[in-house]
């Protein structure tokens, strides 16, 4: 018992005192005592990081093209240009094969075999001059023209020229103080941007309707000889034809020519002619009287797989195969030989004809054109001077 309370004095009770002044230290924390290397307010700084708040600066512009909300300063500048074209022709009707003989006609001599159709369209003022284009359908055979102003004037139109390989026309009123639109001289149209459509649809009077871009350079598409539409899903209806498509600024970008339709109204496939082609039309017929394209007299085949295979071509090839070449013509004079693979016009992919066909069509006569072709397996190069495409007979 004595030995186990001298164990007490010796062991325990040393030990409670040292853990009594040591917690005595850190509680007064004399300026001897050494300082951890914590500092208080390291955790109040990462926190005061961690809930700093998003910074949502206002979205900015990302271009000029971005649009405004609202598209009524663009109609405003555009719809006094554009006017509505009202047509009469006469039309032949289709008489019964018995009113051939002659001994029956003359009991029906009083039947008349010809009738007057009014039609309706569009058109757009294209300068202070009077000038108006619009589709050459809207006029074709037509025996009188009017125009029906924004303002609400009216007077008989003159037929300038047509261009029915692209469905163009320019007509000519004689008026004071006309309004007239502006071509769209800033970036190129692209697919994705907005565009209005301006015309009189069904008659029932001037409408704006909106869509985008849905595609460009649309050629295969069987309307005419020379085709490269802009597509947009903008509402397009008969009677819009010859109308103005306009961009978000109220400048032309194209003239409305066509749509593509089951029912006979819009299902959001429309296509236009684009207003730097319809302009050259107008330059043109206002001062030649007719449409000035380049000619190169060739014939050409989209080199297809299957095609190539039948001639023992390799399949890899891309290009044009030349199939006709009129005697002494531009490409004959050039050394173009039937059978040669066009691969590229003045250094331009030749993958498709009408584009090609467009792209001659373009140059003026005297103008050169690069080729470059394949023959005999081997990439050859030439120039040709383009000639004047003559009119075709109607």
């Amino acid at each position: 018992m004595r030995q186990s309370q001298n164990w007490l004095t010796v062991y325990l009770i040393p030990v409670l005192l040292g853990l009594i002044i040591a917690l005595l230290i850190i509680l007064i924390k004399p300026d001897w005592f050494p300082q951890l290397n914590i500092s208080p307010q390291q955790p109040a700084q990462r926190a005061e990081t961690a809930l700093k708040p998003i910074d949502l600066k206002p979205m900015q512009r990302l271009t000029d093209q971005t649009g405004p909300v609202s598209y009524s300063a663009a109609v405003k500048r555009a719809a006094p240009a554009v006017v509505n074209i009202f047509t009469q022709r006469i039309v032949k009707q289709q008489q019964h094969p018995l009113l051939n003989n002659p001994f029956l006609r003359r009991f029906f001599n009083n039947e008349p075999n010809e009738r007057m159709q009014s039609s309706l369209g569009s058109g757009v003022i294209m300068n202070p001059a009077g000038y108006i284009l619009t589709n050459h359908h809207v006029i074709a055979g037509a025996t009188e023209i009017r125009v029906s102003m924004h303002d609400g004037r009216e007077i008989d139109a003159t037929l300038i020229g047509s261009d029915a390989e692209v469905d163009l026309a320019v007509l000519k009123i004689n008026l004071s103080d006309l309004p007239y639109i502006h071509i769209a001289d800033q970036d190129p149209l692209d697919v994705g941007d907005v565009v209005l459509a301006i015309g009189n649809p069904f008659g029932v009077g001037q409408t704006v309707t909106m869509g985008i871009v849905s595609a460009m350079g649309r050629n295969q598409l069987g309307l005419n000889t020379y085709e490269d539409y802009i597509q947009t899903d903008a509402a397009i209806n008969p009677g819009n034809s010859g109308g103005a498509l306009i961009n978000a600024y109220g400048q032309l970008v194209g003239i409305n020519s066509a749509i593509y339709s089951q029912s006979g109204g819009s299902q959001g496939i429309g296509f236009a002619i684009p207003a730097n082609s319809a302009a050259q039309v107008l330059g043109d017929i206002t001062q030649f009287g007719q449409t000035i394209r380049g000619w190169m007299g060739i014939e050409v085949q989209e080199a297809t797989p299957a095609l190539l295979t039948n001639i023992g071509l390799p399949t890899a090839l891309e290009g044009l195969i030349v199939t006709g070449l009129a005697l002494n013509g531009p490409a004959q004079q050039s050394g173009l030989m039937m059978g040669d693979i066009i691969t590229s016009l003045n250094d331009l992919p030749s993958e498709n004809a009408k584009a090609a066909m467009n792209q001659i069509a373009a140059l003026r006569p005297g103008e050169n054109i690069r080729i470059e072709f394949m023959r005999s397996g081997r990439l050859q190069s030439t120039v040709a001077i383009a000639g004047k495409r003559e009119k075709p007979s109607e």
